[in-house]
């Protein structure tokens, strides 16, 4: 019982926390999930045995060179361009000092480095920028809240279907405890969500919500599924216990990490 307390408590406050800072201003949101983005990184690199401080630097500057231009009453063109430039600057200068460094397991190392970049960061980056994509560059918060409810409906039904009335396993030998009833059930109930979002948050089209949650379905399930194969190839059940009763950030946000390159390429296009 005080397991099962734990877990709401705690669910309820990352809920709250992240809503917040979606609702409140658009400064309040980008900084919080900066703090998730380390947060996840760390969790990430702790589950791969990766020790070093590059892909914090990395994920630093390319966090806020990547979101320069979402900030008010600065010089975007001009700082974006000594923005580029320096970020690479220290991605050389990083893989350099590695290179010269490490004498051995160079390529696992710096491979690791990119694992970080590529899996956890450059999602991170993108997915900011997803309240960003339309006609005049303003702050949509309906757009991003939207995506995250839709990321929560999956998630919840896919767990209640799954549990209650899941028999085909599927994808067994990673994550045993996925059935194909708990992924269909989940898609359901995404795109049932999507019609519901479309009426308040107007942002986008209909249609645009119901590709969405195709996108939140799939891809999220696939993210969800990847960090399932890590964990298991760490030996862990958990990213973290950073969240009790929940596990880690990375668990919270798996689906949505992997989902978000396909939402920001899509909105992009439309």
């Amino acid at each position: 019982m005080n397991n099962f307390l734990t877990r709401i408590v705690s669910g309820i406050v990352y809920v709250f926390f992240l809503i917040s800072s979606i609702l409140y201003s658009k400064i309040s949101f980008l900084t919080l999930f900066f703090v998730m983005m380390l947060l996840c990184l760390y969790e990430f690199m702790k589950m791969i045995k990766l020790k070093s401080i590059f892909p914090y630097i990395i994920g630093t500057l390319a966090y806020i060179f990547g979101n320069i231009l979402s900030v008010e009453d600065v010089p975007s063109k001009v700082i974006f361009q000594y923005a580029g430039v320096l970020l690479f600057l220290t991605i050389f200068c990083s893989f350099a000092w590695i290179l010269l460094a490490k004498k051995e397991e160079i390529v696992s190392h710096l491979g690791k480095i990119f694992l970080s970049v590529v899996y956890i960061i450059v999602p991170f980056v993108l997915m900011v920028q997803i309240p960003f994509l339309n006609a005049d560059d303003s702050y949509a918060k309906t757009t991003i809240l939207g995506v995250f409810i839709l990321i929560w409906s999956n998630d919840s039904f896919a767990y209640l279907i799954g549990k209650n009335f899941g028999k085909m396993k599927l994808l067994k030998r990673i994550s045993p405890n996925k059935t194909v009833e708990g992924f269909i059930g989940g898609m359901i109930a995404c795109f049932i969500m999507s019609f519901f979002i479309a009426q308040y948050f107007t942002m986008l089209s209909p249609i645009q919500w119901i590709v969405l949650a195709g996108l939140v379905s799939v891809f999220g399930v696939l993210g969800d599924l990847i960090e399932s194969m890590f964990k298991r190839q760490a030996g862990i059940k958990d990213s973290s216990n950073l969240i009790p009763g929940h596990g880690g950030f990375l668990d919270r946000f798996d689906s949505v990490i992997f989902a978000a390159p396909f939402i920001f390429i899509y909105l992009q296009i439309v």
